[in-house]
C-alpha cells in the first residue's frame, strides 16, 4: 500500500510543532538550570570537606599504610577539588557505560528480532510525515552531517582557534572528530548491515550500522559547542550554545530516519559513539586547559 505524501498544511503543522516543542524544552530546561550554578557553588565546597573528613577515617589510614603506593593513586581519583580526581573519573565511567550499551545493542542487531520490529514501528510512524517540502528540508539538514561538512567544520574551527584560542580545544577537536570515524567506519564494514529501503532520491552507499551523521554530528558539533562554551561568561550563553547545538544534533539524526537511508537503531548507534568521542575530547579540553605550563591556551 502506497500512502499519500502529507500535504502542505499538514507540513507547516509539523514544522510548527517541532518548533514550539523545542521552544518550551528550550524554556523548561533553562528554568531547571538556572537553579544549578547556586546548588553547585554550595555543593562544591562540601563535596572537598567530605573528601577530605573521608581520607581523616581510620580505614583509610589503614589502606593508606598498607597500601602506600595503590591506595593514593585510587583514592586520588575521588577527589573532587580537581580535574583529574571525581570529573575524570565520572567521564571514564561515563565513557564505559555507553562502550557496554553500543556493544549490547551490536548484539540486539544482529541477534535479536526485538530490534527489527522496534525499527520497523518507528519507521511506520515516520512514514505518512513525508512532504515533498520537506524532504528538501531534511536533505540539506542530513548534508550538515556529511564528513566533508564535518571535515570541513573541524579545519575552520582549528583556524579560529589557532587564530583566537583557546588553543587548547584543537586536539579536542580532531580526537573527537577522528576517533568517530575511525569507530563508524570500522564498526559499518564489520557489521555489514544493510540500508533500508531507498524510497526517495536520497540514497547511501555503506553499510547502515550505525549511522555516520549522527556519530559525526554527535561528536564534531558537541566538542565545538564545548569549546565555545566552555569559558563564556555567562551562564545563559553557555546553555544556549549547548542546547542549541543538541537541536542541530537532533535535527540531523531524525532525517536520517525521514530521508529512510537509516533504521532508528542505526541513529541511537551513532549517537552513543559520537557521546563517547565527545566525552574523550572533553577530557582532552580538560586535561590541556590545565597544563602546568599554561600552554593549553
Amino acid at each position: 500500500m502506497t500512502l499519500e505524501p502529507l500535504s502542505n498544511t499538514g507540513a507547516l503543522v509539523f514544522v510548527a510543532s517541532g518548533a514550539l516543542a523545542a521552544l518550551a524544552l528550550y524554556a523548561f530546561g533553562w528554568w531547571l538550570l538556572s537553579r544549578g550554578p547556586a546548588m553547585l557553588r554550595r555543593l562544591r565546597p562540601r563535596l572537598g570537606e567530605a573528601y577530605v573528613v573521608a581520607r581523616g577515617r581510620p580505614i583509610h589510614e589503614w589502606l593508606g599504610g598498607r597500601f602506600p603506593r595503590l591506595y593514593p593513586a585510587l583514592a586520588g581519583r575521588f577527589d573532587p577539588r580537581h580535574f583529574r580526581g571525581l570529573p575524570l573519573t565520572l567521564i571514564a565511567v561515563a565513557g564505559v557505560y555507553l562502550a557496554v550499551v553500543f556493544f549490547g545493542l551490536v548484539e540486539a542487531v544482529l541477534e535479536s528480532e526485538g530490534i527489527d520490529a522496534f525499527d520497523d514501528w518507528v519507521v511506520a510512524l515516520v512514514a505518512p510525515l513525508r512532504n515533498p517540502y520537506l524532504v528538501k528540508l531534511f536533505t540539506g539538514l542530513t548534508k550538515l552531517g556529511d564528513t566533508a561538512t564535518l571535515a570541513a567544520v573541524a579545519i575552520v574551527a582549528t583556524g579560529f582557534l589557532w587564530a583566537r584560542g583557546p588553543t587548547w580545544g584543537i586536539p579536542a577537536v580532531w580526537i573527537a572528530i577522528a576517533g568517530s570515524q575511525v569507530t563508524t567506519w570500522t564498526g559499518k564494514f564489520l557489521i555489514d548491515r544493510p540500508r533500508p529501503a531507498f524510497l526517495l532520491e536520497v540514497t547511501a552507499w555503506s553499510p547502515s550500522f550505525p549511522s555516520g551523521h549522527a556519530t559525526g554530528a554527535m561528536a564534531v558539533y558537541g566538542i565545538v559547542a564545548y569549546v565555545i562554551a566552555r569559558d563564556l561568561p555567562v551562564y545563559r550563553r553557555r546553555y544556549d550554545v549547548t542546547y542549541w547545538t543538541g537541536v542541530l544534533i537532533a535535527a540531523i539524526a531524525f532525517s536520517r530516519v525521514y530521508l529512510s537511508v537509516h533504521y532508528p537503531s542505526d541513529i541511537a548507534a551513532g549517537l552513543i559513539v559520537g557521546g563517547f568521542w565527545l566525552l574523550a575530547g572533553i577530557a582532552a579540553a580538560e586535561l590541556l586547559r590545565r597544563r602546568p605550563d599554561g600552554t593549553g591556551g
